[in-house]
């Protein structure tokens, strides 16, 4: 369960918080797979705590020595016990804080990977209604606050607890009256804990969305600087900078009152324990209930957990602001999550086609060899989209009722003006967009494959290609792994790319992306396109995957798209209405509502909405002739 994030003033959905409850479950589930490490190193803790509380009594033994007037003799063995005593606490301590210390990295890792993995694949508009800040400023500090607190903050915690416990039951075997003095600390210090949590789990969330919200104004000031500069607006723009930036460190002060606050209460719970401690070692002595070296034990044990209670109190501190971070990692991936629907019984409200993007294959799965295919017949369709509606907001509806039908092995192009609700559909059909309502049924959600389809169920290409920093033949193999040399240059000469690609300085091991040898982008685009052969998925989605090339690219990016999509089922957000007219069958969205469906000659000679986007396209104002 997950709760809305506060909203900052910068009008942003921020992504949500999880409950308290809900981080717990989610914390108890990353820590199970490695149960036995964390038991065994609590066990050696536990040891090692239990040998250095030895410390205490020998140091009492030798204060009645010392008191008895006996020989010096008899401090041998107290002191040779002493010296043993350090050297197997070390040793077991240093051992147990290894094991605790793997387990923090292992769950941090096991965090880490959780949350990149659910974040890639949050809806788009989600992450636009949220901003960058937000998913940024999770992505680093709180992850840096979580892992800072595993890393030192976890293994002094459970040394600690464990030492104030078997701490607390030695002074119980000396005497159950020194137990009992050294307890009246602890009313104060239960006060105190309870006091800095009421105000610290919400000053340290609130004190997140504001770094969040500064992060957000920074990003979009500098990543707008040439539009600030062009409209003269560097003033206000440094204004709302500063007004963030000011409501971050104004947390930041709150936050540190608060911390002194809280020493301050302990130190007044330290006095009051050890001073009744003292009192009671006073009367028991004099009443011949203990000896001297007893009550010198019973005060040395007292002091001994000034640092173990301070340690755990204070390390409050880092749990408030760790389990903020943590809150809001949880509230990511538990946003993300979706719970999938049994086979063939799609959930009404949400697509069942499978959604790796290019450079994003399932786990463990192979996609066969690229090898040019022929058109497949079958009388099952591959993808139904049934009753689709779509809102990106309340009053802002996209797309309304859209039914759409592409056949196993069927092209079909999506054409209309823009704001029409083409990338949206295609983003649903493609399922990495949630459809408000109505469903989309795939091979991936039930339906049976086209034979000879690949093993991914779909694969979207947009016109915003990424190319990751590595060699070119590591790019490639993001779409899969196992592929050889000889798999590469069959997708690269599949989409007409070979040639250029073989051409780099060091062919396939050219190091490309940031850094690299810069693609420009329409082969960037046909390595997406590559990358989209080796995955080799039943359905492909292209959302104007060939617009990022300027006119003279803009026919070899089509072949190159063209040879991609032979032989699967394929919907094409057409830029151009080449794509159209190459396509089996061409649908017209009009304000998010599908007004036309049919071949391109069909449509072009109807004189509706496609033959008025053909005349304005082609330059005429008459239906062009057939080719």
């Amino acid at each position: 369960m997950t709760t809305d994030s506060p909203t900052p003033d910068t009008g942003a959905e921020l992504l949500p918080i999880a409950t308290p409850a809900r981080t717990r479950a989610a914390l108890r589930t990353l820590i199970r797979p490695d149960r036995g490490l964390a038991l065994t190193g609590l066990g050696i803790l536990v040891g090692a705590t239990v040998v250095g509380l030895l410390v205490q009594p020998l140091l009492g033994r030798i204060v009645d020595i010392v008191a008895d007037g006996r020989p010096a003799g008899d401090l041998t063995l107290p002191v040779v016990l002493l010296v043993a005593v350090a050297v197997v606490q070390g040793l077991t301590t240093m051992l147990g804080l290894t094991r605790i210390a793997r387990l923090g990295e292992t769950v941090l890792a096991r965090l880490r990977e959780r949350f990149v993995e659910r974040a890639l694949n949050l809806p788009a508009d989600r992450l636009e209604r949220a901003g960058a800040g937000d998913l940024t400023a999770r992505v680093t500090g709180d992850v840096a606050r979580v892992a800072e607190a595993v890393r030192s903050a976890l293994p002094e915690m459970a040394r600690s607890v464990l030492a104030i416990l078997l701490t607390l039951g030695a002074l119980a075997l000396l005497d159950v009256r020194f137990l009992l003095a050294a307890l009246l600390a602890v009313p104060v210090q239960l006060l105190t804990a309870r006091w800095y949590v009421r105000r610290a789990l919400t000053l340290y969330a609130d004190q997140r969305v504001a770094n969040g919200a500064q992060q957000q104004q920074l990003l979009e000031t500098i990543g707008g600087a040439v539009t600030v500069r062009g409209h003269r607006l560097e003033e206000q723009h440094t204004e709302r900078s500063a007004g963030r930036s000011r409501k971050a460190v104004d947390f930041t002060m709150r936050s540190v009152n608060l911390v002194l606050g809280f020493y301050g209460r302990l130190h007044i719970a330290e006095y009051i324990g050890l001073a009744a401690v003292l009192i009671a070692g006073f009367w028991l002595v004099r009443d011949g209930a203990v000896s001297i070296g007893t009550a010198t034990a019973a005060a040395l044990y007292f002091h001994s957990l000034f640092g173990p209670v301070n340690a755990a109190l204070v390390l409050l501190d880092d749990a408030q602001s760790a389990a903020a971070g943590l809150a809001r990692l949880v509230g990511v991936t538990d946003l993300a999550a979706q719970p999938e629907p049994e086979a063939g019984k799609p959930e009404a409200g949400k697509p069942t086609a499978g959604k790796p993007e290019v450079g994003k294959p399932e786990a463990g799965k192979a996609a066969p060899a690229s090898v040019p295919r022929q058109r497949i017949a079958s009388s099952e369709a591959a993808v139904t989209v049934h009753a689709v509606s779509h809102a990106y907001g309340p009053g802002r509806p996209v797309l309304h009722e859209v039914s759409l039908t592409l056949e196993p092995g069927e092209h079909v192009a999506l054409v209309g003006t823009s704001g029409a609700g083409k990338s949206t559909l295609a983003r649903i059909v493609a399922g990495v967009q949630q459809p408000t309502a109505g469903t989309v049924t795939s091979p991936a959600g039930g339906g049976s494959a086209p034979a000879g389809a690949g093993e991914h169920p779909v694969v979207l290409v947009t016109q915003e290609v990424h190319v990751f920093t590595g060699s070119l033949a590591e790019d490639l193999r993001l779409a899969r792994p196992e592929a050889t040399d000889a798999d590469l240059r069959a997708a690269l000469a599949t989409v007409h790319a070979l040639d250029w690609a073989e051409a780099l300085p060091d062919g396939l091991g050219t190091v490309v992306g940031e850094g690299g040898h810069r693609l420009d982008p329409a082969r960037a685009q046909q390595l997406a396109l590559a990358r989209l052969v080796l995955a080799d998925p039943a359905l492909a989605v292209l959302d104007e995957a060939t617009a990022e090339a300027g006119s003279a690219g803009a026919r070899v990016l089509e072949r190159s798209a063209e040879a991609a999509l032979d032989g699967r089922t394929a919907l094409v957000v057409a830029h151009r209405l080449t794509q159209a007219v190459a396509a089996d069958r061409v649908v017209v969205l009009e304000a998010g509502r599908v007004v036309e469906s049919g071949p391109h000659d069909e449509l072009r000679d109807a004189d509706g909405p496609y033959a008025a986007l053909w005349r304005a396209w082609s330059g005429s104002r008459t239906a062009a002739p057939h080719p």
